[in-house]
């Protein structure tokens, strides 16, 4: 089990602190994705080359790109700092540095929201508590006014040309790649970065407003495929379903259809970090899809999300429709090849190991060389101790079985794709037992709250969510679709001490 604080320089305190700034930027996008993909229809089909032109609906692309995207990802890292006060100055300062530009300001909103609220934050606690009865109001509205108009004002003036200047230098950046036919290496940080939980960062607070910049001047961009194709994970999982042992091998299939269809990435990483060398296929066919794209210059016009083929296929843009089925068939072929090979090389070994393919096997392991326990008990029983009572483990057990549990919760970096699918199998679980006493939802982990009595994350995101709610109980599991742990938390809701 992991602990309770996480140390930046402790051995993965560097990844936990990039994974928190990282979920911080995919935040403030992901919660908006829908109006990315509703631009993207109103891009598809009224422009003049799209299926329906169309002149006067046609008009709403320009303000939605300006205003309306830029405008919500500020309010939402605004109110991600400090509520809906900070949401609302964040969103008048941005105007400010929206109206300074003439190209579309997201990277400016990614900054200048969040230091809004922030500041906001801040200078509200100068004054905290010395307010006289009856003039709260008042000095709330007028402090938060007057710091948007000052900041709405620097933004014009100060802070537009300066995120102008970085928006273009990294637009040069992507071109000087393409130029020289060096964008496929990108992937060489992305596929790792990927199964190391960093995919809605990588792809939503960097590649998403990076290429709906490029979208709105050339149509289409190929950087919303770089991290979202789902060709590479699917070759992987197919490998699996062929090549694969025990656990892995039966359920791949399943894998295959909630990944690829349904675009929930999430699901294959357990399957790479089961064996690591699996990186080399994931890279190989990252690359090949970013060729491809490059290649054919093929590419999507607004965010797929989730990275499903459907939603691949629906924000493809017109004349890139052979490119962007081309870069998955062929990274998922690149992927499924070197898969083969590394599970075919390494069967035999696998097998005289008695390594079956089991998703846990590898986690237990690991856990048990370090005196870990990887089971639910040993889980629920170390709370106790993280939260400051004795540190024994009758004293814990003992705790454990009077623990009242009404309330589960499942917490992913964005509460949508991974967390989403392991609630739903949970709770059906639960509800097969005959269980209804018990509430199962899911949630972003910066949304977790201290009221919660038990949060399930995938393992390498529990010191997160134990940072956000330091005193629930924690259950690490290394795959969201089939963990052993959840027969185990329902075996425990039956007992009279935890229902």
């Amino acid at each position: 089990m992991t602990t309770t604080s996480v140390d930046a320089k402790r051995p993965g305190g560097a990844r936990v602190a990039v994974q928190k700034f990282g979920a911080f930027l995919s935040g403030m996008i992901m919660p908006n994705i829908a109006a990315f993909i509703a631009w993207g229809f109103i891009t598809m089909f009224f422009i003049p080359a799209g299926f329906t032109p169309n002149e006067s609906l046609a008009a709403l692309v320009g303000p939605m790109i300006t205003y309306l995207l830029p405008l919500l990802i500020a309010n939402m890292g605004g109110r991600m700092v400090y509520d809906t006060r900070g949401g609302v100055v964040a969103t008048i300062a941005t105007t400010g540095v929206i109206v300074g530009t003439e190209i579309p300001m997201f990277l400016g909103a990614m900054i200048m929201g969040p230091l809004a609220a922030w500041l906001m934050k801040h200078i509200d606690r100068i004054w905290e508590g010395k307010i006289k009865a009856g003039f709260e109001m008042l000095v709330n509205n007028f402090s938060a006014g007057i710091l948007g108009f000052l900041l709405a004002i620097a933004g014009f003036f100060a802070f537009a040309p300066a995120v102008t200047a970085l928006s273009n230098a990294l637009e040069t950046a992507v071109d000087w790649l393409v130029s020289l036919s060096l964008l496929p290496l990108v992937s060489i940080l992305v596929e790792p970065g990927k199964v190391l939980f960093l995919n809605n960062a990588i792809n939503h607070g960097v590649f998403t407003p990076l290429g709906t910049q490029q979208a709105t001047e050339t149509g289409q961009s190929v950087l919303f495929l770089i991290e979202a194709n789902p060709g590479p994970g699917l070759g992987i999982l197919l490998a699996f379903s062929f090549f694969g042992l025990g656990m892995a091998r039966a359920s791949a299939p399943g894998a295959i259809l909630i990944q690829f269809v349904g675009g929930i990435h999430e699901i294959y990483f357990p399957y790479v970090l089961m064996k690591p060398f699996l990186i080399v296929a994931a890279i190989a066919g990252g690359m090949t899809g970013v060729a491809t794209n490059v290649l054919f210059n093929s590419g999507l016009r607004a965010p797929a999300a989730p990275g499903s083929i459907i939603a691949v296929i629906a924000q493809t843009a017109s004349g890139s429709y052979v490119g962007v089925i081309l870069s998955v068939v062929f990274s998922a072929t690149v992927s499924f090849l070197i898969a083969a090979v590394i599970l075919r090389a390494s069967r035999k070994r696998d097998l005289a190991t008695g390594a079956t393919g089991d998703l846990s096997s590898a986690i237990k392991q690991t856990e048990a060389n370090k005196g870990k326990s990887s089971s639910v008990l040993g889980d629920l029983a170390a709370a106790p101790a993280a939260a400051g009572a004795a540190p024994t483990e009758e004293g814990e057990v003992a705790t454990l079985e009077h623990r009242i549990i009404h309330t589960i919760v499942f917490a992913c970096d964005a509460g949508m794709g991974s967390s989403a699918m392991g609630a739903t199998v949970l709770r059906n679980r639960i509800k097969k037992a005959g269980i209804d006493s018990v509430t199962v939802t899911n949630k972003a982990i910066a949304n977790l709250t201290n009221d919660i009595d038990l949060v399930i994350t995938h393992q390498d995101l529990t010191d997160r969510a134990r940072g956000q709610a330091p005193d629930a109980v924690h259950v690490s599991v290394d795959n969201f679709m089939s963990s052993p742990k959840y027969d185990e938390i329902v075996g425990l809701l039956r007992t009279e001490g935890v229902r």
